[in-house]
């Protein structure tokens, strides 16, 4: 899957906006500039036509998609980006630095959106507890949902076995909402431009930080500080 490499897929090659199209569903925040910062990063490039423009194989798609999920999902920088990446160009599959049970492979398999449906028949979800879900804030209100909805569901339903339901959560989403604009204002301090690719990944890179640091603080009061 070498960035410099690919081969042309069957069924064509495809323009940019044809490949926003097929990637926006997942990855709402993805635009012309971001392929192209993307492109002069050396992460991916697509061939050119004889005028110039850029066009894209199924190989690329795919290649986008992993970039994209490991920005997005794992909060991994570009430079741990392209080193997965080369990992994957020597026909390896590495293991994703952070999520030790996930590699490569499983992120580029097919994603698919679920109606409201097959979510309840993935999960054993009765359509009341999604509705709790959904009012708690902590899916989208939506007729369609990402492919790990799925997982998100399944925890909901563990943790309300256990007694704490999605209306005890409603604070996760509040606070999700709090980092989310701490981080839009420390990003903006630095004379990032919002929406910018640069502002993504700098937004990814402190989400990360914060994660980590509610993980600490969690087991720290679990544990008695052990």
């Amino acid at each position: 899957m070498g960035a410099a490499t690919a081969r042309t897929a069957p069924g064509g090659l495809l323009s940019i906006g044809q490949v926003l199209a097929r990637l926006q569903d997942d990855f709402s925040d993805l635009t012309p500039s971001k392929l192209r910062f993307l492109e002069e990063q050396g992460l991916v490039t697509p061939e050119r036509t004889r005028s110039g423009y850029r066009k894209f194989a199924q190989v690329h798609i795919e290649r986008l998609r992993l970039i994209l999920t490991l920005q997005r999902d794992h909060y991994l920088p570009l430079k741990v980006i392209a080193e997965v990446l080369e990992e994957v160009d020597a026909g390896r599959d590495p293991v994703i630095p952070g999520a030790s049970s996930r590699s490569a492979s499983t992120i580029l398999a097919p994603r698919r959106v679920l109606s409201s449906d097959e979510l309840q028949r993935s999960t054993g979800a009765s359509a009341k507890f999604l509705g709790e879900v959904i009012a708690a804030g902590l899916l989208p209100a939506s007729e369609v949902f990402p492919q790990d909805a799925v997982a998100q569901v399944t925890a909901l339903l563990r943790l309300a076995e256990r007694g704490i339901t999605p209306r005890h959560l409603r604070s996760v989403r509040v606070a999700a909402e709090r980092e989310s604009e701490l981080i839009a204002q420390a990003v903006a301090t630095r004379g990032v431009k919002t929406g910018s690719p640069h502002s993504t990944e700098d937004s990814l890179e402190l989400a990360g930080y914060l994660e980590t640091v509610r993980s600490g603080v969690l087991r720290h009061r679990l544990t008695g500080g052990s």
